[in-house]
């Protein structure tokens, strides 16, 4: 025990020097003995005492690490988790979330064209697009033996950068791109060799609330009523399907847009389709309204036109109404209807024009329709079905002056019906089977079909 006292701590000194010899000449052996049993514990439980710090130690540094990895892997206040507690957009706003995904999906397709085949190279030999589907001239034998392609084009990848402000304003940036573009030179493209094909731009836009500028789906599209298809698109006639650059505006569930004008111009005279004059002024004007529940959702879209063509021009407009009916937990009912003058380029992939140009001079407007519908059933866990039925028709007017025999050429309907079954074994995996048979009917009562089987691997991630 210390004393705080500086005189008592001296006496007690003294005391003990002056005592010390005779405690040592008065110690019995047995005495001795019990001293060095108690120098031998002393040195055990200092051992002890040693042992016990450094395990402490340990244990400490044990739960900062632990703690770190904590906090690294903590929500953040959007309720996702953090991949790193250091930034990884340094250029960015700070606290900017970085999100990538995508998936890998292989395609291969044995396909049987009733009248010779979709040539190599082109985009009907990689889905299903009803305007490529051959249709040969009256009296013709075309060769119609099945070919087979494979291939990963579809695979796709996309990067975001979300940012939340002080204030509340949400600012997003998306980039999404896929490999279905081509090969990037003439050899490296080929499928002889490498199959190298160029990475293609699909969606890049910038959002500040409830404000959009960039590339991306059309105002006009419902892409949530699009059916669970092997194919690319699988209802391809009746479905709007567009991407383009266009300024959005969103508040609940109304939207308006102003999006790039292009006019497709079918000739009359010739037959000859251009795609796309570049000529235009006025954008193309949308409008969509969207309510949703958990019955699924309800889509009306309105589209406005101006089309020009040299010093022609004019005008169309169209509407679009869509959406998704839950059957319970197992089954939906997925449709869309399209009407207007000027659809063109907006359904099936520009199967029908937008305008028709007369021997005159005169450009006008070409009105189209079309629609599908699909039925999707959970089978199970882990296997879904799929049965689909889609159309699109034109009306092309006999009555505009130079019409003639090679404008009977022109397609006056296409219908298709696919069916089938997606088996996920393994989370985000999908491996899937589809039969589809497509129809296209020129104005002068010639068609041709396609049979086709598609089998597809896709892994989410």
């Amino acid at each position: 025990m210390q004393t705080r006292n500086p005189r008592k701590r001296l006496m007690l000194a003294v005391t003990v020097a002056l005592l010390a010899p005779g405690l040592a000449f008065g110690q019995t052996a047995k005495e001795k003995e019990l001293e060095a049993r108690i120098a031998q514990l002393e040195a055990q439980v200092q051992a002890l005492l040693s042992a016990q710090q450094q395990q402490q130690a340990s244990i400490a540094q044990t739960q900062t690490q632990l703690d770190e990895v904590k906090v690294a892997q903590a929500p953040a206040a959007d309720g996702k988790p953090k991949i790193q507690s250091t930034p990884i957009l340094t250029a960015g706003n700070p606290n900017s979330t970085f999100s990538y995904g995508g998936f890998i999906k292989f395609d291969g397709m044995l396909t049987d064209t009733s009248d010779g085949a979709i040539a190599d190279g082109s985009s009907g030999r990689l889905f299903y697009v009803p305007s490529t589907i051959p249709v040969v001239a009256n009296g013709a034998e075309p060769d119609s033996d099945p070919y087979t392609d494979f291939h990963a084009q579809f695979s796709r990848f996309w990067l975001s950068a979300d940012h939340v402000t002080d204030n509340g304003d949400k600012l997003k940036g998306y980039v999404e791109m896929d490999f279905f573009g081509g090969g990037s030179n003439a050899l490296a493209g080929n499928e002889v060799a490498t199959n190298t094909y160029a990475v293609t731009l699909r969606q890049a836009y910038v959002s500040w609330n409830n404000w959009l500028a960039g590339q991306t789906w059309s105002n006009f599209q419902d892409t949530a009523a699009l059916p669970d298809a092997v194919d690319f698109v699988g209802v391809t006639e009746g479905a709007t399907f567009v991407r383009q650059a266009q300024i959005r505006y969103t508040k609940g569930g109304f939207s308006v847009s102003a999006e790039n004008p292009q006019t497709t111009v079918n000739t009359i005279a010739t037959a000859a389709r251009t795609n796309g004059t570049g000529s235009n002024t006025m954008p193309d004007l949308t409008a969509r309204w969207v309510t949703k529940g958990k019955w699924g959702h309800f889509s009306a879209a309105g589209l406005l036109r101006q089309f020009k063509a040299g010093d022609e021009t004019a005008s169309g407009a169209a509407v679009s109404l869509s959406g998704k009916f839950n059957l319970g937990d197992s089954d939906d009912i997925r449709w869309m209807a399209n009407y207007g003058d000027g659809l063109g380029r907006y359904m099936a992939f520009g199967l029908g024009p937008d305008t028709a140009l007369d021997a005159n001079g005169e450009l006008h407007a070409v009105t189209g329709m079309g629609g599908f519908v699909a039925w999707r059933h959970v089978i199970g866990p882990k296997l879904r079905s799929n049965l689909m039925y889609s159309m699109a028709a034109f009306d092309n007017d006999k009555d505009l002056a130079g019409w003639n025999l090679l404008s009977e050429a022109a397609t006056e309907r296409a219908s298709s019906i696919h069916a089938n079954l997606i088996y996920s074994p393994l989370p985000k995996l999908d491996v899937g089977v589809e039969i589809g048979y497509g129809k296209r009917e020129l104005e002068d009562s010639r068609e041709g079909d396609l049979k086709r089987v598609q089998a597809t691997v896709k892994y989410s991630f």
